[in-house]
């Protein structure tokens, strides 16, 4: 490694030596670091350590200690993370990935254990557990029994691939939720201990920040611990894990001015409703974000993990946080050993990256500000989690959106919004209709990493308990916590009584409901919803509320804090306004309201307090990779290359590198005669594109696992199948409520096969097209593949025939996805839309000049020109962006895919490199032309507008 800077020093802490990398060496050649923004500092630090001349040059690192606040980034830099978090969702394709890579590795003459994580990888299973037992003591039993018999066969696999490869570990079923067992007990905060991970060889061991990439977008909730992580497609992770550079240029820094303190009544989940709110409107997509200010002080790191989990929901690549004493204070809270402690103030101290009072405030690109004491309590929906509801408007906010949520019936009269119907519920007759919750489901990583508001949930329980009011029979009642921790305190305070007296019994450690698990309505309420096409509703206190994502019979989804959720069940419908409404009425028949039951701040303080002790997380994480007897009987194959089942339906050999050439393509394949497979609208998910819930029987991916000899009960996920190509393809573009404008008519999964004007689902028509031999293109709208990390998203068009999506703006994961697949991204230019150029989605559209633009040759900033010709044979031709944003994305779009040009370099015994600046005037010849640019600046106000649903 070189040490261009004289950046090596010695540091000591209680009695050991470390080697660190002076940030303050820099100001020899006349660079003050001490005003960067914090999370430029940590990736200085990264460039500084990682110098070899080669990936990072002494260049890269002058350019990013020479970051101006108002510049347009231009300079591309490497990022090598620590260590790489994986959930099971994205855990078990990336394995099969990698399990794939060591066939074809063998196959091209190269050595199959070449393919072997470089840095810590650790996968929390946590997204496979489902609601499927509700209200009742046996719930976490039944759960989990249904569990381990839906997944066995992937879990087997994890621990195959646990023995298969190294640094890899993972953490069993119901050990908690990824983010969340990140924050307590994965998180180094800064490296340098015994079993930390790999070091680099040297005399003395290194200490540095502990960083990291992870295949879930809400990675970035362990920045409320000053860690900087955020989160990647699978398929960037698992380049990463074979020591390929993450490829970024050097980020535009938004700083987020916090002053003031929460008033009574309003929760870290009102807080992080509100920034999202702000930060969607300011237009942070692909930006970092950065809190400082007085404010900061006042948040504990659990307000703070909750605002930075939500990064993906405002669209910021991270949203961090500095280290000060909150932080060393919950490293103890949390059971961190004292060494960990010291090791961390004394590095980050030494380091100038200590916040304390008078510590100078950084400079960035833009600000923005917040009173805390302005914020009130919130909740947000029906299907963004940016549009902030104050909780006061929930009643009039779900009568505006009706006519929006209602299922399509081309000229008919709008439904009026008053119907609702008759249902039996044990023995008793009750009447639901639009606005009636169905859905009340404590959840997801988001809260329930926060003490504050989990409590908060409980005494409000108990407090409705203590009036003799129950949930409405109607509500299907669910508590998934993110750590085993939270059921611990619960008993401790004696709030479990309560919870489970409304329904809340544990359903299990996981995502459950934010992920799509909520699991089936009772058959009465689903028969009901589905015949009289109701809108009802779910409460959640997750991140994710997007369309068919929470449950296929559930139109309307809203996020909320936990007391909230409780609340919600208690009234049973959301359009109500709580704040003068009743919730319902006590044993002697006097109305409640939501302000008689709520907890003072104080009381919420005291059972935090006297409820938590640090011995519950020592005890909670000092087993968490042994896992439970089922685990523990799990069988696992001991080979270096996996033994494929061709019977299986959960785990099959991939397709991606078949017929893999060992050196790459000589030219870049131009696409010609292209049809348009989808024409979306503005705000498509990754949820839209590969969904992660319920299979649907008479999908293309039901009739598959049904000639598998699957039953309708055993069909699983769309999330647990990921391992098996077969379903994800079939399953690409199936979200129950994606609208294709080819078929303005249908909601879900259908295109029209244009050659004959067949109406169909969009995998047969793939499969037409692909027997055809024509390839494939995507249009849409702004704010394309927000959501979810979700690599499935671009694996499953690009398995479809996809050859280029053609949108107006994209999101920072799914764009790099897609070009990770090899497909091309395109950006209409500012201005142009599928409404203005009167595109209708029948044309045949050529792109012009690709191979010549990914040569360093585009005359127009990046531009091609893209023909469509129409049936009638007249011709509309646009000029568009090219978002392959740097030198080296070309280079891995050129070889076909991130994971193609890895497996080529392994192949003939090579180490992966980044490409130096030969093709830079492709990603830069002009600011319009990367994130952030000047022409179409992704995450702008003009990209996300308010407008809902799309305007064609």
């Amino acid at each position: 490694m070189n040490n261009s800077f004289g950046a090596k020093a010695t540091l000591s802490v209680g009695g050991r030596e470390y080697e660190i990398f002076r940030l303050d060496a820099l100001a020899k050649e006349g660079f003050d670091t001490s005003r960067l923004p914090y999370s430029l500092r940590i990736l200085l630090e990264n460039l500084l350590r990682n110098e070899d001349g080669v990936l990072v040059s002494a260049d890269d690192i002058r350019a990013l200690a020479g970051w101006k606040p108002g510049a347009e980034p231009e300079q591309e830099i490497t990022f090598l993370p620590s260590r790489i978090l994986l959930q099971d969702f994205t855990g078990v394709p990336a394995v099969v990935d990698l399990a794939a890579m060591r066939d074809a590795t063998a196959e091209l003459g190269g050595n199959p254990e070449a393919i072997n994580p470089l840095q810590p990888v650790e996968l929390v299973i946590d997204h496979s557990i489902q609601v499927d037992a509700f209200a009742t003591p046996e719930a976490f039993d039944i759960n989990q029994e249904m569990d381990y018999r839906r997944n066995r066969e992937r879990y087997g696999f994890l621990k195959w691939g646990q023995k298969a490869f190294a640094n890899f570990k993972v953490a069993p079923p119901n050990a908690g939720i990824c983010h969340q067992v990140n924050l307590e007990h994965l998180s180094r905060v800064v490296f340098g201990l015994e079993g930390d991970g790999p070091q680099q060889s040297g005399d003395l061991p290194q200490a540095f920040p502990d960083t990291l990439v992870g295949t879930d977008s809400h990675t970035p909730m362990v920045n409320g611990l000053g860690v900087l992580g955020w989160g990647v497609g699978g398929i960037e992770a698992e380049a990463a894990m074979l020591g390929q550079p993450i490829s970024m240029l050097a980020p535009k820094v938004i700083g987020f001015r916090l002053s003031g303190e929460l008033p009574p009544g309003a929760t870290a989940t009102d807080l992080v409703l509100t920034v999202t709110e702000m930060l969607r409107r300011k237009g942070v997509v692909g930006k970092f974000v950065e809190f400082y200010g007085p404010g900061v002080s006042r948040l504990s790191v659990a307000d703070r993990a909750t605002i930075g989990n939500m990064s993906p929901e405002y669209g910021a690549t991270c949203a961090i946080f500095p280290i000060d004493k909150a932080t060393l204070d919950y490293l103890r809270f949390s059971g961190r050993p004292e060494e960990r402690v010291a090791l961390v103030e004394t590095y980050m101290k030494e380091q100038g990256l200590f916040h304390s009072e008078g510590s100078p405030e950084p400079v960035f690109s833009d600000t923005l500000e917040l009173d805390l004491s302005t914020v009130t309590p919130s909740i947000a929906g029906p299907k963004r989690p940016q549009d902030r509801i104050p909780l006061g408007r929930a009643k009039d906010a779900f009568r505006e959106a009706l006519p929006s949520l209602l299922p399509p019936h081309p000229g008919e009269e709008s439904d009026p919004g008053g119907k609702t119907v008759e249902i039996e519920i044990g023995g008793e007759k009750h009447r639901i209709g639009h606005g009636s919750v169905v859905i009340s489901a404590i959840t997801s990583c988001t809260n329930t990493s926060n003490p504050s508001v989990m409590m908060a949930a409980g005494l409000l329980a108990r407090n409705a308990v203590e009036r003799g009011m129950t949930r409405k029979p109607w509500v299907k009642t669910s508590l998934s916590p993110g750590s085993r921790v939270v059921t611990d305190y619960f008993d401790r305070a004696g709030l479990t009584a309560p919870l489970e007296a409304l329904g809340f019994h544990l359903a299990g450690y996981g995502c459950t409901t934010c992920i799509g698990n909520s699991g089936p309505l009772p058959p009465e309420i689903s028969e009901a919803v589905r015949q009289e096409e109701l809108v009802v509703a779910s409460v959640l206190s997750g991140n994710r509320n997007f369309e068919g994502r929470i449950n296929p019979d559930v139109r309307a989804n809203y996020l909320m804090s936990p007391p909230l959720v409780v609340a919600f069940a208690l009234a049973g419908r959301i359009d109500i306004d709580l704040e003068n409404d009743p919730l319902g009425e006590d044993k002697e028949g006097k109305p409640v309201y939501l302000r008689d039951i709520w907890p003072k701040p104080e009381e919420i303080g005291a059972a935090v307090r006297e409820g938590i002790e640090t011995e519950m997380f020592r005890r909670t994480y000092e087993t968490i990779y042994e896992g439970d007897e089922q685990w523990k009987s799990l069988e696992a194959q001991e080979s270096t290359r996996f033994p494929w089942d061709p019977q299986s339906t959960y785990i099959r050999q991939p397709t991606f590198f078949r017929g893999m050439t060992k050196e790459a393509p000589e030219e870049v394949e131009e696409i010609r005669g292209a049809r348009v497979l989808a024409l979306l609208g503005d705000s498509v998910t990754t949820d839209h594109i590969s969904p992660a819930g319920n299979i649907k029987k008479d999908s293309p991916a039901g009739s598959y696992l049904t000639e598998k000899g699957i039953g309708r009960e055993d069909f699983n996920s769309y999330g647990s199948r990921r391992g098996n190509h077969e379903v994800m393809v079939r399953g690409t573009f199936a979200n129950v409520r994606i609208r294709n404008f080819l078929v303005p008519e249908v909601e879900g999964g259908f295109t029209r096969y244009l050659p004959t004007g067949e109406t169909m689902p969009i995998y047969d028509a793939a499969e037409r097209y692909r027997q055809d031999g024509t390839p494939l293109i995507v249009l849409a709208g702004k704010e394309y593949g927000s959501g979810s990390s979700r690599d499935w998203a671009a694996k499953g068009p690009f398995l479809q025939g996809v050859k280029a999506v053609i949108a107006q703006s994209y999101e920072r994961i799914h764009r790099s996805n897609l070009i990770g697949m090899g497909i091309l991204p395109l950006q209409f230019r500012s201005g142009d839309s599928i409404d203005s150029l009167e595109l209708t989605g029948e044309e045949t559209f050529e792109v012009v000049g690709l191979a010549k633009c990914l040569s360093g040759d585009c005359p127009e900033g990046g531009k091609v020109k893209v023909r469509a010709t129409r049936e009638d044979g007249g011709c509309v031709e646009f000029p568009a962006l090219v978002r392959i944003d740097t030198p080296q994305e070309v280079l891995y779009y050129r070889h076909g895919g991130i994971l193609q040009y890895v497996l080529r370099q392994l192949a003939s015994g090579k180490a992966p490199k980044a490409v130096s600046g030969a093709l830079a005037a492709t990603a830069q010849a002009s600011p319009e032309h990367t994130p952030g640019g000047k022409e179409v600046e992704e995450g702008s106000e003009e990209s996300f507008p308010a407008s809902d649903p799309p305007a064609y």
